[in-house]
């Protein structure tokens, strides 16, 4: 079964909503018969690689708000992280495009197509933006992240401002688009169900055995009255008959 998610390095919801599916996904009988694609997103493509200000400031100004506002939106975000361990300062946080972190994650993902590098990579991306308040459009910064994650610093390097990189990301933002996805995360099941936002675990558990299931149907025994015997009648198998 695949697994596409769309998500965005600079959205707390994302960083909170993959660490839920992670979990659900390890608690999954058939985990190793899953394949999970990660997807470019931008939630605001036309910030510069730097911001002089707060993301407090920052979200106020794109969205009409107050600073107030954006604070107390931060602490309800905050407290959701936090029940999943996970530490989110915005305060600290840089506010920068994260196109280059999305270059860098495909060529993490072609260094290791298994996913292992640019998952590793992910992560310590969300942690490097939200919590270490470090800027992922620092050229320094993902390189060092990318080589602890398992990459070549030289590759690193070359993919941060590579057009083919750039490419490959402006092909996921037309993909969410003609899909519909105007928002992150966002979770595209067998090619078929789609699953919106930073779900519960729970509903991430049941959404992941309900479509395998659907997609690896069962033969049930067929029950006969007066007949029970109708379901185990003699028949042949690998070890004989």
């Amino acid at each position: 079964m695949k697994i596409d998610i769309w998500s965005d390095i600079a959205c707390p919801w994302c960083y909170i909503g993959l660490t839920r599916f992670e979990r659900a996904l390890a608690g999954f009988e058939h985990a190793e018969g899953v394949q999970v694609v990660h997807h470019s997103f931008q939630l605001d493509p036309t910030l510069p690689e730097s911001f002089d200000g707060t993301e407090a400031e920052y979200l106020a100004a794109r969205k009409g708000g107050s600073v107030a506002d954006m604070r107390a939106m931060f602490a309800h975000v905050a407290r959701a992280a936090a029940t999943e361990d996970l530490t989110m300062d915005f305060d600290t946080l840089v506010v920068a495009n994260s196109r280059r972190a999305h270059r860098l994650l495909h060529a993490a993902r072609d260094a290791d197509p298994t996913g292992g590098v640019q998952r590793r990579l992910e992560d310590a991306l969300f942690r490097a933006h939200f919590t270490d308040g470090e800027s992922i459009s620092d050229a320094d910064v993902l390189v060092r992240l990318a080589v602890a994650a398992g990459m070549d610093a030289d590759l690193a390097r070359a993919a941060l401002d590579d057009p083919e990189r750039d490419a490959q990301v402006a092909a996921d933002i037309a993909r969410a688009s003609q899909l519909g996805i105007s928002g992150v995360p966002f979770f595209v099941l067998a090619d078929k169900y789609g699953i919106s936002g930073a779900q519960p675990l729970e509903a991430f558990t049941q959404a992941l055995a309900q479509v395998w299931d659907e997609i690896h149907p069962r033969v049930e025994p067929l029950k006969v009255p007066g007949l029970e015997g109708f379901s185990g009648g003699q028949a042949c198998g690998p070890d004989g008959c």
